[in-house]
Protein backbone atom coordinates (compact mmCIF):
# COMPACT_ATOMS: atom_id res chain seq x y z
CA UNK A 1 0.00 0.00 0.00
CA UNK A 2 1.40 3.42 -1.08
CA UNK A 3 0.22 5.04 2.71
CA UNK A 4 -0.27 3.73 5.96
CA UNK A 5 -1.26 5.09 9.60
CA UNK A 6 1.76 6.13 11.50
CA UNK A 7 2.36 4.44 14.70
CA UNK A 8 1.55 6.73 17.53
CA UNK A 9 4.75 7.66 19.58
CA UNK A 10 2.24 6.97 22.98
CA UNK A 11 -0.72 4.71 23.76
CA UNK A 12 -3.88 5.78 23.59
CA UNK A 13 -4.42 6.40 27.46
CA UNK A 14 -1.85 8.41 27.80
CA UNK A 15 -3.48 12.16 27.07
CA UNK A 16 -5.64 10.94 30.00
CA UNK A 17 -7.76 12.16 31.61
CA UNK A 18 -8.26 15.53 28.90
CA UNK A 19 -8.45 13.30 25.52
CA UNK A 20 -10.09 9.48 26.66
CA UNK A 21 -8.68 6.75 25.16
CA UNK A 22 -11.62 5.09 23.26
CA UNK A 23 -11.42 8.38 21.21
CA UNK A 24 -7.94 7.96 20.54
CA UNK A 25 -8.44 4.54 19.67
CA UNK A 26 -11.20 5.41 17.68
CA UNK A 27 -9.77 8.35 16.32
CA UNK A 28 -6.17 7.14 15.24
CA UNK A 29 -7.46 3.44 14.00
CA UNK A 30 -10.70 3.79 13.01
CA UNK A 31 -10.77 7.20 11.29
CA UNK A 32 -7.70 7.53 9.99
CA UNK A 33 -7.79 4.12 8.93
CA UNK A 34 -10.36 4.79 7.15
CA UNK A 35 -8.85 7.81 5.34
CA UNK A 36 -5.69 6.24 4.13
CA UNK A 37 -7.76 2.90 3.01
CA UNK A 38 -9.63 5.15 0.75
CA UNK A 39 -6.95 7.61 -0.14
CA UNK A 40 -5.09 4.38 -1.24
CA UNK A 41 -8.13 3.10 -3.37
CA UNK A 42 -8.44 6.57 -5.32
CA UNK A 43 -4.42 6.28 -6.34
CA UNK A 44 -4.32 2.52 -6.79
CA UNK A 45 -2.53 2.18 -10.21
CA UNK A 46 -1.68 5.88 -10.54
CA UNK A 47 1.50 7.91 -10.57
CA UNK A 48 -0.25 10.09 -7.76
CA UNK A 49 0.52 6.60 -5.04
CA UNK A 50 4.09 7.94 -5.12
CA UNK A 51 3.50 11.54 -4.14
CA UNK A 52 4.03 12.34 -0.76
CA UNK A 53 0.97 13.21 1.62
CA UNK A 54 2.34 16.87 1.69
CA UNK A 55 1.71 17.23 -2.21
CA UNK A 56 -1.51 15.29 -2.35
CA UNK A 57 -2.94 17.83 0.44
CA UNK A 58 -1.90 20.50 -1.44
CA UNK A 59 -1.97 19.98 -5.12
CA UNK A 60 -5.14 17.75 -5.24
CA UNK A 61 -6.80 20.39 -7.69
CA UNK A 62 -4.07 19.44 -10.40
CA UNK A 63 -5.14 15.54 -10.44
CA UNK A 64 -7.68 14.30 -12.77
CA UNK A 65 -11.20 15.47 -12.08
CA UNK A 66 -12.67 12.13 -11.36
CA UNK A 67 -10.22 11.55 -8.59
CA UNK A 68 -10.14 15.46 -6.70
CA UNK A 69 -12.72 15.01 -4.53
CA UNK A 70 -11.31 11.58 -2.76
CA UNK A 71 -8.12 12.92 -2.56
CA UNK A 72 -8.69 16.34 -1.25
CA UNK A 73 -11.45 14.33 1.19
CA UNK A 74 -8.96 11.50 2.35
CA UNK A 75 -5.16 12.79 1.32
CA UNK A 76 -6.57 15.67 3.38
CA UNK A 77 -7.60 13.56 6.58
CA UNK A 78 -4.20 11.79 6.07
CA UNK A 79 -1.78 14.50 6.48
CA UNK A 80 -3.97 16.76 9.05
CA UNK A 81 -4.30 13.77 10.92
CA UNK A 82 -0.34 12.55 11.02
CA UNK A 83 0.54 16.14 12.01
CA UNK A 84 -2.12 16.11 14.46
CA UNK A 85 -0.31 13.34 16.13
CA UNK A 86 2.79 14.47 16.21
CA UNK A 87 1.56 17.54 18.01
CA UNK A 88 0.10 16.59 20.83
CA UNK A 89 1.42 13.59 23.93
CA UNK A 90 1.47 13.15 27.53
CA UNK A 91 3.14 15.73 29.42
CA UNK A 92 2.15 18.51 26.96
CA UNK A 93 0.46 21.63 27.95
CA UNK A 94 2.31 25.06 28.83
CA UNK A 95 3.60 27.63 26.13
CA UNK A 96 5.63 27.56 23.18
CA UNK A 97 9.44 28.28 24.07
CA UNK A 98 12.48 29.58 21.66
CA UNK A 99 12.12 30.98 18.26
CA UNK A 100 8.20 29.60 18.45
CA UNK A 101 7.26 31.86 21.59
CA UNK A 102 8.89 35.03 20.57
CA UNK A 103 7.20 34.86 16.98
CA UNK A 104 4.29 34.49 19.21
CA UNK A 105 4.82 37.04 21.04
CA UNK A 106 6.24 39.12 17.94
CA UNK A 107 3.28 38.78 16.01
CA UNK A 108 0.61 37.66 17.85
CA UNK A 109 0.42 39.37 20.84
CA UNK A 110 1.34 36.46 23.17
CA UNK A 111 0.57 33.20 23.79
CA UNK A 112 -2.99 34.48 25.22
CA UNK A 113 -3.92 35.96 22.13
CA UNK A 114 -3.22 33.15 20.06
CA UNK A 115 -4.87 30.38 22.75
CA UNK A 116 -8.00 32.81 21.96
CA UNK A 117 -7.42 33.30 18.30
CA UNK A 118 -7.68 29.06 17.97
CA UNK A 119 -10.51 28.93 20.06
CA UNK A 120 -12.49 31.32 18.43
CA UNK A 121 -11.15 29.73 15.37
CA UNK A 122 -12.33 26.48 16.61
CA UNK A 123 -15.88 27.34 18.04
CA UNK A 124 -16.37 29.41 14.60
CA UNK A 125 -16.27 26.46 12.17
CA UNK A 126 -19.30 25.99 11.21
CA UNK A 127 -19.66 21.85 11.44
CA UNK A 128 -16.68 19.59 10.86
CA UNK A 129 -12.95 21.02 10.23
CA UNK A 130 -9.76 22.44 11.89
CA UNK A 131 -8.43 25.05 13.33
CA UNK A 132 -4.87 26.11 12.52
CA UNK A 133 -2.04 27.97 13.66
CA UNK A 134 0.15 28.49 9.93
CA UNK A 135 2.89 30.20 7.90
CA UNK A 136 1.82 32.52 5.67
CA UNK A 137 2.71 35.15 3.01
CA UNK A 138 6.64 36.14 4.92
CA UNK A 139 6.91 33.68 6.96
CA UNK A 140 4.07 35.29 9.34
CA UNK A 141 2.29 33.50 11.55
CA UNK A 142 -1.29 33.31 11.00
CA UNK A 143 -4.36 31.69 12.43
CA UNK A 144 -7.05 30.64 10.64
CA UNK A 145 -9.41 27.67 9.87
CA UNK A 146 -10.52 25.34 6.84
CA UNK A 147 -13.58 23.01 6.20
CA UNK A 148 -13.48 18.98 6.48
CA UNK A 149 -10.13 17.91 5.54
CA UNK A 150 -8.74 20.98 3.86
CA UNK A 151 -5.53 22.02 4.55
CA UNK A 152 -3.97 25.47 4.47
CA UNK A 153 -1.19 23.73 1.81
CA UNK A 154 -4.01 24.13 -0.59
CA UNK A 155 -4.24 27.56 -0.02
CA UNK A 156 -0.25 28.23 -0.05
CA UNK A 157 0.33 28.42 3.75
CA UNK A 158 2.37 25.99 6.18
CA UNK A 159 0.45 24.57 9.26
CA UNK A 160 2.47 24.96 12.41
CA UNK A 161 -0.43 23.44 14.47
CA UNK A 162 -3.51 21.61 13.79
CA UNK A 163 -6.43 21.07 15.84
CA UNK A 164 -9.29 18.98 14.95
CA UNK A 165 -12.74 20.01 15.67
CA UNK A 166 -14.60 17.27 14.06
CA UNK A 167 -17.07 15.91 16.25
CA UNK A 168 -15.57 12.52 16.12
CA UNK A 169 -12.25 14.17 18.05
CA UNK A 170 -14.47 14.78 21.21
CA UNK A 171 -18.13 13.52 21.12
CA UNK A 172 -17.22 10.37 23.82
CA UNK A 173 -16.04 12.56 26.10
CA UNK A 174 -17.27 16.37 25.87
CA UNK A 175 -20.55 15.86 24.00
CA UNK A 176 -21.42 18.88 22.06
CA UNK A 177 -19.05 21.15 24.51
CA UNK A 178 -16.43 21.80 22.10
CA UNK A 179 -15.06 24.35 24.26
CA UNK A 180 -14.29 22.39 26.91
CA UNK A 181 -12.37 20.08 24.55
CA UNK A 182 -10.15 23.09 22.99
CA UNK A 183 -9.70 24.18 26.59
CA UNK A 184 -8.55 20.17 27.26
CA UNK A 185 -6.88 20.24 23.97
CA UNK A 186 -3.78 22.83 24.91
CA UNK A 187 -3.08 20.56 27.62
CA UNK A 188 -1.63 18.25 25.44
CA UNK A 189 -0.16 20.22 22.83
CA UNK A 190 3.70 19.20 22.82
CA UNK A 191 5.10 22.54 21.93
CA UNK A 192 8.63 21.13 21.68
CA UNK A 193 7.67 19.30 18.67
CA UNK A 194 5.42 22.09 17.42
CA UNK A 195 8.36 24.52 17.92
CA UNK A 196 10.54 21.88 15.86
CA UNK A 197 8.15 22.02 12.65
CA UNK A 198 8.09 25.60 13.12
CA UNK A 199 11.89 26.17 12.64
CA UNK A 200 12.40 23.59 10.19
CA UNK A 201 9.74 25.87 8.08
CA UNK A 202 11.60 28.81 8.73
CA UNK A 203 14.81 27.19 7.14
CA UNK A 204 13.27 25.74 4.71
Amino acid sequence: MSFNVPDLRYPYDALEPHIDAQTMAIHHGKHHGAYVANLNKAVEGTEYASWAAEALARDWAKLPEGMRAAVRNNGGGHYNHALLWESIGPGGGGRPSGSLGAAVDRELGGFDALKAELVKAGLGRFGSGWAWLSLGPGKKLLVESTANQDSPLAEGRSPVLGIDVWEHAYYLKYQNRRADYLEAFFKVIDWKAVGERYAALMEA
